[in-house]
């Protein structure tokens, strides 16, 4: 049953101007599910996940990460962080140590094996890239990869 509070929702007339279609947070997210689907699929044959992948790089990239500057650069809320990186942990892939002597702040790292895998996980992602370009052309590619970026960097502003 539809309360009267949501009501007027449904009575939107839906023409092109005020369809689905016309929402930049539905073409987002679709556009999102659609790209990380098929990234997932090729990150599969390395065993770990598209955000999996995001960590280990990003980790990689900086050496030893934080996880508030880890999560803010992910744009991710800690919670979430956590439990993205409790997978990566138990495989031992990322591996946590104090900052310094008598820090309570953890700095986490790759592993030995967690450097392998992001080896292997790498020549999946060569692949996935090369699928996605091959869809929406190099030019596209980089022109909506370069637009995509500067949303979370305008935060900033």
């Amino acid at each position: 049953m539809i309360d009267k509070v949501h009501m007027h929702l449904y009575l939107l007339p839906m023409n092109p101007q005020s369809s689905i279609t016309t929402c930049n947070c539905f073409a987002i997210r679709q556009a999102a599910r659609f790209v990380s689907q098929l990234y997932e699929r090729h990150y599969a044959r390395a065993g770990i996940t598209a955000a999996q992948f995001s960590l280990l790089v990003y980790i990689a990239e900086v050496g030893k990460a934080g996880m508030a500057e880890m999560a803010e650069a992910m744009v991710m809320d800690r919670t979430t962080l956590v439990r993205a990186l409790k997978p990566l942990q138990r495989d031992g892939y990322v591996v946590s140590e104090p900052e310094g002597k008598g820090s309570r702040k953890l700095l986490l790292a790759l592993s030995v094996i967690g450097q392998q895998k992001l080896s292997e996980a790498v020549e999946c992602w060569h692949t996935a890239q090369a699928e996605y370009v091959e869809l929406v052309g190099a030019e596209c590619a980089d022109e909506l990869r370069q637009m995509l970026l500067t949303i979370p960097a305008s935060k900033a502003a």
